[in-house]
């Protein structure tokens, strides 16, 4: 079952974001600064490179050419050491709980739970015996009324061509609501199942292989036949599915319908036992996402074979509670979507899956020990501090933009205005009470955590919005834009270097951590953004000549997107990725404006042969640095909105006119643009 909500968050920076505050505006140096005397790894460079031929091997060359990606990676960076970091404080933390915590108390749960996961040979003890009633219940089915009931249970949190959720309505984001959605795929995106290029066959051909291996392993004897079908099944519902582009227009995906209207358009579908499952069943209105995905989904439903389905829904089920299964399930499991679907070398070790399932499972839980532990309470005024700092840059920018209309930049100023800024941790901690843990139990404590997951999320229909809730954890490495309640997010996890460093130089604070802040307040009035005004209601607030004048710039950017090839033959998709890329460039313009009001007029010195604005890109594409498996790479671009790292930074400084100056970029140089290809949105 997916959450509306976590589907319309924006920003969240591909592995991670930031976050944080700016130094003073005084320009020490300090030799503690995190990275080299001033905040920048003067060592990761490669100056033997032009800085206007390659930007990112400039900043980070030596460092791309002498690290290595640990073996149980996909990709290795700064956001994923910093990530790896907060990983091992959790597991501290963990580790320091009591074995004999009050019953029902934050400590014991947290504690239980992780025991429970790591204690393999428990695991091994149980078998396969703890997922049998599932699979007997499966195996039981008559009917598409039977199959319907299975794939709405809770407990079982089945794949399912018709997947839902629960969110905030985004034309009345006061109110929560269910949401229809695509879904019942097990490869990333419909263009694994439909691109004809020989590596996507070849992902195919191995997907078959290792469903056919998980139903051998549970005991079925026509595993080869039922891969062979389930695949075909899942191909169908891949050429149903709307392209990730087109599920990016948040106008298109907002559909509301009777229980009726969703009957009448689809009525081959068991509704009223799909949905009883789920707890819906008195639901009188619903959004769909993708009408016509959502149609034909049903009628396919109905076309297949019952037998099908129950193959089906037995290999993602196996799939979905591998790891707290017998090793022969979970490295199987590992195995194709770990290292051939990922290129990952080595399964991580249990204790960092660990940690990961108790995140998973509980993460506000964690969220209250490492709050409490590791985040500095002066830390929130220096992040207010920065964030009002960039607020007030994107003000002079929406009061000058050019191509604005002062009806339509009026309406920009109130929402800016009326944005939310949440730092480190929420102010009101999730309340687990109801959730069961026990000892010696994964599998069970996996499968309550599912149920209480969605019952939590059940109760809150035709309740008010909860605009206090978080969708990460404070021990994220992560930041995020939410449209319908415009709020930016900064977990506790990235108020820490390289993203933000108390003692490096300000310029370098600004172009990381500043640039990032930008970037998710970006969110707010990028391609997708701007279509909520400032309480977060999804409507047109724009003049038509503005959004002309908008989705121009738009095409002009996603163009130059279009021509990065990020693995032969594979270019970025400039629409996909059409907003995180303006986040950057936003974030990236308007950071350094702010970076320049700081300095009061006065001139930045030059720090080891280092200009101010220098330091400034160099911030930013420092903390971009990153290593990745060609496999993760290509998952990335066929299905995430966020571009590679690479183009993130040398896309990015190409359409600012400040590091053109800042390094003496000439017409040549190959990130050169001459001024009027220049995307200049804000």
């Amino acid at each position: 079952m997916a959450n509306r909500l976590t589907a319309l968050i924006s920003g969240c920076l591909l592995i991670p974001a930031y976050a944080t505050a700016v130094a003073p505006a005084s320009h020490s140096t300090t030799p503690h600064a995190a990275f080299g005397a001033f905040g920048i790894d003067e060592v990761a460079q490669d100056k033997s490179v032009k800085p206007g031929d390659d930007f990112y091997r400039f900043a980070n060359g030596h460092w791309v050419s002498s690290q290595t990606i640990p073996s149980d990676r996909v990709r290795w960076g700064s956001f994923d050491q910093l990530a790896e970091s907060a990983e091992d404080r959790v597991q501290k933390l963990i580790q320091g709980l009591p074995a004999n915590a009050p019953a029902g108390s934050i400590e014991q749960k947290v504690g239980d739970y992780y025991r429970a996961f790591m204690n393999e040979a428990a695991i091994e003890s149980a078998g396969i015996q703890p997922a049998r009633p599932a699979l007997q219940a499966i195996a039981a089915a008559r009917d598409y009324k039977d199959v319907a009931t299975l794939m709405g249970r809770p407990d079982l949190n089945l794949a399912s061509p018709i997947d839902v959720g629960i969110g905030t309505d985004e034309k009345n984001p006061d109110r929560y609501l269910a949401d229809l959605q695509q879904g019942g795929l097990g490869l990333p995106d419909r263009d694994y199942y439909l691109n004809p290029d020989p590596k996507f066959q070849q992902i195919r051909d191995e997907y078959r292989a290792h469903i056919e291996k998980m139903l051998t392993l549970a005991g079925e004897s026509n595993a080869a036949d039922q891969a062979r079908q389930i695949v075909a099944l899942e191909t169908k519902i891949a050429e149903y599915h709307w392209p990730r582009a087109k599920r990016r227009e948040r106008e298109l995906t907002y559909n509301l319908r009777t229980l009726a209207q969703v009957e009448q358009q689809s009525p081959a579908f068991p509704w009223s036992e799909f949905l009883a499952a789920l707890g819906l069943a008195d639901r009188k209105e619903l959004n769909v996402s993708e009408p016509d995905a959502v149609q034909n989904l049903g009628a396919l439903f109905a076309a297949t074979p019952v037998g099908v389905w129950k193959g089906y829904m037995e290999v993602h089920y196996l799939d979905s509670v591998a790891s707290v299964l017998p090793k022969a399930f979970d490295e199987e499991n590992f195995d194709f979507f770990g290292r051939k679907l990922n290129g990952q070398a080595e399964q991580r070790e249990r204790w960092k899956r660990a940690v990961s399932s108790v995140n998973e499972a509980m993460g506000e839980a964690v969220g209250q020990l490492y709050a409490k532990a590791y985040f500095p309470a002066s830390a929130k005024a220096q992040v207010q501090e920065l964030v009002g700092n960039l607020r007030k840059a994107y003000e002079k920018h929406f009061r000058t933009v050019p191509w604005m209309t002062e009806q339509t930049r009026k309406a920009a100023l109130q929402k800016l205005d009326q944005f939310t800024t949440k730092i480190a941790y929420p102010d009101h901690w999730r309340d687990y009470s109801s959730l069961t843990v026990e000892q010696g139990d994964a599998f069970g404590n996996r499968q309550r955590a599912r149920v209480f997951e969605w019952n939590r999320q059940l109760k809150r229909i035709d309740k008010p919005a909860d605009r206090g809730e978080w969708h990460m954890t404070p021990q994220t490495v992560n930041a995020y834009y939410e449209p319908t309640f415009n709020e930016i997010v900064f977990p506790a996890a990235i108020l820490q270097p390289p993203f933000f460093d108390p003692h490096a130089d300000p310029a370098v604070n600004y172009g990381a951590i500043g640039g990032v802040i930008g970037h998710e307040m970006g969110h707010g009035f990028d391609d997708q953004g701007a279509k909520s005004d400032g309480r977060g209601i999804l409507h047109t607030w724009w003049l038509p000549e503005d959004t002309t004048a908008f989705k121009k710039l738009g095409d002009k950017l996603a163009a130059q997107y279009d021509s990065y090839e990020a693995l032969p033959g594979l270019h970025v998709n400039g629409r996909l990725t059409l907003g995180e890329n303006i986040g950057d460039l936003s974030g990236m313009t308007v950071a350094y404006d702010a970076y320049q009001q700081s300095l009061h007029g006065k001139k930045a010195p030059v720090l080891d042969g280092t200009t101010g604005d220098q330091r400034f890109f160099l911030g930013w594409a420092q903390v971009w640095r990153v290593l990745i498996r060609d496999e993760r790479l290509r998952n990335q671009v066929t299905s995430d909105p966020h571009s590679p790292s690479e183009f993130r930074v040398n896309g990015v400084v190409r359409n600012v006119d400040a590091w053109y100056s800042a390094f003496h970029v000439q017409p040549g140089d190959k990130l050169y643009l001459p001024p009027e290809q220049r995307v200049h949105i804000w």
